[in-house]
């Protein structure tokens, strides 16, 4: 019979599963800044790169703490959530709302990440890693920042390009 799995191992899976998600994304940011047609969104997500950059950094970090290897394990609804960004940017090329489009995109990949994010820091937490959660809390809260820019930057001037 396998062993009982305990909190220890779903934050291990759990952390490969955004470290995964952290380095696809790293892959679509600059394409999509190189399609964001606003120099402010498409400065955002030079931005953000940078920022994400530093988050693979961090979480890094985590697993050495904990003790273990870096490695991904395949997240399938950060794979679905680029690849829904990757059709926007194909069905809206050069029209008003692909940035719109790519804001929506974006910001469902914020929110997924600040999710996972959430819950790591609070399992921790839980479990005593109070270094691994100060790590994970400085990046749950760029993420949040990022998603709140995202919307000023919809609301100010995408969206209303779009309409």
């Amino acid at each position: 019979m396998p062993a009982e799995k305990t909190l220890d191992d779903l934050f291990l899976d759990t952390l490969k599963d955004i470290y995964f998600a952290e380095k696809q994304i790293v892959k679509a940011l600059p394409k999509m800044a190189r399609a964001a047609q606003s120099p402010a969104l498409k400065a955002g997500f030079e931005e953000h790169l940078q920022q994400t950059e530093g988050h693979v950094d961090r979480l890094e970090q985590v697993f050495e703490l904990i003790g273990k290897p870096a490695r991904g394990k395949t997240c399938e609804a950060i794979l679905g959530i680029i690849e829904e960004g990757k059709s926007i940017i194909e069905d809206f090329k050069d029209t008003p709302a692909l940035d719109a489009g790519l804001v929506s995109a974006a910001q469902a990949v914020e929110h997924y990440e600040i999710a996972r994010y959430g819950t790591l820091k609070t399992w921790a937490q839980q479990l005593g890693l109070k270094q691994a959660a100060s790590l994970l809390e400085a990046t749950l809260k760029e993420e949040e920042t990022t998603d709140r820019k995202l919307t000023q930057l919809a609301m100010a001037q995408v969206n209303l390009k779009a309409a």
